[in-house]
């Protein structure tokens, strides 16, 4: 295989163990970063650290930073990825005691931590480290749109925050269950937290979206596997163009549509319906062909977590029928999955 690009192939230098910060979030959606350091990293978190007694929870024990950093964590890590990735004012009294305690605090939000003057001049008198994860590598190129050697499959979704991530992951984990050479490609800053490197493509200039996309998965060998995290939805109003620019760079081989039944409206966006996944499925292809003509569509995901068996069933069967692909939810292991993991493998 091709030496990785220095940008990408250089692991990320931070402090562990973690504790996860929850902030006053009440939403789950908004608390992905911590609940994929959790379900993909348990390794690295120590406990969790929220503001209020109604704060959404990993199940992780509650911790304040001084007991955290007794037991042997290092850092805060802010797992929260809130609308427009902004620090609120609420948090700072209890990120400056994070940083009294002896934890660097690391970040993936699109406000830089030390931005916020509190912070900058709190890390600087307890001698910390304020870390943002979110931070494209320098100098990305354009895209070339030049086709490149090895496999690719990238996760695409019907919206945002419904299973794009723990999907890449666990075909990650089930393509190397198999002996595929298969690795994770993070593009968001959970998977770069969890993978240890990657790029933000939120945080990359439109311009080079696409091109980041390419760094991203340069050339490899003819039966490696890059497996992509997927960003956003091509249908959402606000974050399509992150969406397109990772479909484009990234020339998929294939990709699984994630989705999860029962949403109706997009995220942070009541007034614009979920699209159905025959649409989304239609879409992709035909912008997919833009640089893969010989793109696919493998199967579903399905994120099934708020359904019982019999639910869970009856939306796989639906999905199936409608469609003719296999669907799966990524986080239950058996036939389902197996049938989803030998769709992808299938030579095209």
């Amino acid at each position: 295989m091709s030496a990785r690009p220095a940008a990408i192939a250089t692991l990320l230098d931070l402090p562990k163990p973690y504790l996860l910060f929850l902030g006053d979030t009440r939403e789950p959606g908004y608390a992905k970063t911590a609940f994929g350091l959790r379900d993909w990293a348990p390794e690295l978190c120590i406990g969790e650290f929220a503001l209020t007694e109604d704060t959404v929870s990993t199940g992780l024990k509650r911790l304040s930073p001084a007991a955290a950093y007794a037991q042997g964590a290092r850092a805060v890590v802010i797992g929260v990825a809130n609308y427009g990735g902004v620090i609120l004012p609420s948090w700072l009294d209890s990120l400056v005691e994070a940083l009294a305690s002896g934890l660097d605090i690391i970040s993936g939000m699109h406000s830089p931590l030390s931005s916020v003057p509190a912070l900058r001049e709190a890390a600087d008198r307890h001698g910390r480290r304020l870390i943002d994860v979110r931070k494209p590598p320098a100098s990305i190129p354009v895209a070339t749109g030049a086709r490149r050697t090895g496999r690719r499959l990238l996760t695409v979704g019907t919206d945002c925050a419904l299973g794009k991530k723990y999907t890449a992951l666990s075909l990650t984990r089930e393509f190397a269950a198999r002996g595929v050479d298969a690795e994770f490609r993070a593009t968001g800053q959970t998977g770069i937290l969890i993978a240890g490197r990657g790029i933000p493509m939120d945080a990359v200039v439109a311009d080079f979206e696409a091109g980041a996309a390419e760094l991203l998965s340069p050339d490899a060998a003819a039966d490696h596997w890059d497996i992509i995290e997927g960003q956003g939805s091509l249908f959402h109003p606000a974050f399509a163009a992150v969406s397109l620019g990772l479909l484009h760079g990234s020339q998929p081989d294939i990709v699984v549509v994630c989705h999860q039944p029962g949403r109706t409206t997009m995220s942070g966006l009541p007034d614009y319906p979920v699209p159905s996944l025959e649409d989304t499925i239609d879409m992709t292809l035909r912008l997919g062909r833009r640089t893969n003509p010989s793109i696919r569509c493998a199967g579903i995901s399905l994120n099934t977590a708020h359904l019982d068996e019999a639910e869970r069933r009856q939306a796989f069967d639906i999905a199936e029928r409608s469609l003719g692909l296999p669907a799966a939810d990524p986080m239950r292991p058996g036939a389902a999955l197996d049938a989803l993991v030998d769709s992808c493998l299938r030579a095209n």
